[in-house]
């Protein structure tokens, strides 16, 4: 890699502030805030507005509003020749 031109390769916490929930991984991203994690180390934090944690796909809590069905209403709209 050149010296110089690509951004600080480091750790960083993501907080899911909704689900109260944390992970440290490494990233590139910037962030001002800091947060002490487990290990007793300052690293820089970044909330997040949905994650795995948080998000209804992955928590299993997904609605599907699809009450008639996809072929059905195809079938309406258009005959089932």
């Amino acid at each position: 890699m050149k010296p110089g031109i690509h951004p600080e390769y480091r750790p960083v916490v993501f907080r899911d502030r909704g689900a109260g929930t944390a992970f440290l991984t490494r990233s590139t991203i910037s962030a001002k805030a800091t947060v002490e994690w487990e290990d007793g180390n300052e690293y820089p934090v970044v909330d997040v507005d949905i994650s795995s944690a948080s998000h209804p796909f992955w928590t299993g809590r997904a609605r599907s509003n699809d009450v008639e069905g996809r072929i059905a209403r195809f079938q309406r709209r258009y005959g089932t020749n």
